[in-house]
């Protein structure tokens, strides 16, 4: 069978509708990680649902309890058709976020994938559910279409913990590496830049969480009696807030802002436009780093959002001065950023503006991450995305968001190619999630076409990869 009678097998079985059953089986698992009460839902998900379909094509499965956090178990998956050949690794996550089922609107179930036009609804239809069906399902058409091989070697990870922030991810990785290895790494999950543009990034932002806290005193006091006479802990967190970002979202950490945003980054993301799709919030206009474009200020910088802020008690208010104030802080960024040293930063910068009194506490963060866009890898993936769709794709540095790549680039010590087939207005993690059939579709068109030209292409491309790491060297 030729590689076009591979994807033409592909979109047989999309149009018979056996895609559109098995994402609605699977949407019908209430994988909530966020709760407790979802232990025996969670453990399903891998033995009932993905455990078979891979075992159906010959993969070994090993079910691995989480190192760290109980009942939020992992799959590794491995087929190894001959030592020779390359090996990809693939990864998924079955867990989603609250189903929220309350505020979806009528006629809506998080839980039963509904058809709307070219929409489909449901919980992880978008995140990541649908995604990681889109995966499997072309690894089963090149599968089939090659009598029963792939021409590759391949391994699947699966968690169950990803919207928890993945605990145990990193140590999994670390504890199962000769189990892992593999020489590159192609996965499925965040958007897409525009329903109708095939996108490939190469890694993601990444993000800490920090608190600000001031202390003033031990008791709230009449701002009758006292109004004017004691420091106010709200009014001073919010200046001091404003001395890390100014009222246009322009952040004001020197030691914080990036010095990876190079004429060779800035030649990918003038070819991206953002927002302006159906759905889509209107853009700000003025806000966040001056001089930058959309595309920029979003895969190429740094920016600070304040998620909390709260003094006194915001539900019932008193005719009081706070005792204390608190924030939430976070810092999305690029690679090039000191982050690791952000509470020194932070506190520095405070104690400069003359704000001695804030605290400044670390709460998590993961790092940020991005193949080099020179890599044969980006080249060969561009080329098949174009040739599937008949488009040209998008090329992203790094998502916007996070994803936990660095345990992939960074301990596992792979090349990162993520292809999503969700788009920015989805609902993801809201209310009325949905996936978009006519992205599903052409994403088993790319994926199946991308399979089928590793296994065609993959041991020369390898080579070139591994030359052109020898050359940087």
């Amino acid at each position: 069978m030729t590689e076009q009678q591979a994807v033409q097998q592909a979109m047989r079985y999309f149009d018979s509708g056996e895609f559109q059953q098995l994402l609605a089986r699977r949407v019908a698992c209430v994988t909530e990680s966020q709760r407790e009460d979802r232990d025996r839902e969670l453990h399903h998900y891998l033995h009932g649902e993905i455990g078979p379909q891979l075992a159906a094509l010959g993969f070994t499965l090993h079910f691995i309890d989480n190192p760290v956090a109980d009942n939020r178990p992992f799959l590794i998956a491995t087929r190894i058709e001959a030592s020779a050949l390359p090996t990809l690794l693939m990864y998924g996550h079955g867990d989603v976020v609250f189903g929220d089922d309350e505020n979806w609107r009528d006629g809506l179930n998080p839980w039963q994938l509904t058809e709307e036009d070219d929409r489909w609804y449901g919980r992880g239809s978008a995140d990541n559910k649908g995604q990681h069906c889109v995966n499997l399902a072309a690894l089963e058409q090149v599968f089939h279409a090659r009598g029963g091989r792939l021409g590759f070697n391949c391994k699947i990870l699966f968690e169950m913990g990803e919207e928890i922030s993945s605990p145990g991810l990193a140590a999994l990785c670390q504890q199962q590496q000769a189990l892992l290895r593999a020489d590159l790494f192609i996965a499925s999950d965040g958007p897409r830049v525009s329903a109708p543009r095939p996108t490939l990034f190469l890694g993601s932002r990444g993000a800490v969480n920090f608190r600000l806290t001031i202390h003033a005193r031990d008791n709230a006091y009449h701002s009758g009696n006292w109004g004017g006479l004691l420091s106010n802990p709200g009014t001073q967190l919010a200046n001091a807030i404003a001395s890390l970002v100014n009222a246009h979202g322009v952040l004001q950490v020197e030691a914080l802002k990036p010095d990876s945003l190079s004429a060779a980054v800035r030649a990918i993301l003038s070819d991206i436009e953002v927002g302006g799709m159906p759905g889509d919030p209107a853009l700000a206009v003025h806000w966040g780093e001056p001089g930058l474009t959309a595309a920029e200020r979003l895969y190429g910088w740094n920016t600070l959002e304040v998620l909390t802020f709260e003094a006194g008690n915001p539900a019932r208010p008193m005719n009081a001065i706070p005792a204390t104030a608190t924030a939430v802080c976070q810092l999305r960024f690029v690679v090039g950023t000191d982050w690791q040293n952000l509470v020194s930063h932070v506190d520095a910068h405070l104690r400069a503006s003359g704000f001695n009194n804030v605290q400044v506490d670390f709460l998590r963060g993961s790092p940020a991450t991005r193949l080099d866009p020179q890599s044969p890898l980006v080249a060969w993936a561009l080329e098949s995305l174009a040739a599937s769709s008949g488009k040209k794709p998008a090329l992203l540095p790094n998502l916007g968001g996070s994803l936990p790549n660095e345990v992939f680039s960074d301990i596992l010590g792979l090349p990162t190619l993520w292809v999503p087939h969700s788009y920015p207005a989805c609902g993801q993690h809201g209310v009325n999630e949905h996936m978009l059939k006519s992205v599903a579709r052409e994403g088993l068109q790319i994926m199946t076409r991308l399979f089928w030209t590793l296994g065609e292409e993959g041991e020369a491309l390898l080579a070139r990869q591994h030359a052109w790491q020898g050359d940087r060297a």
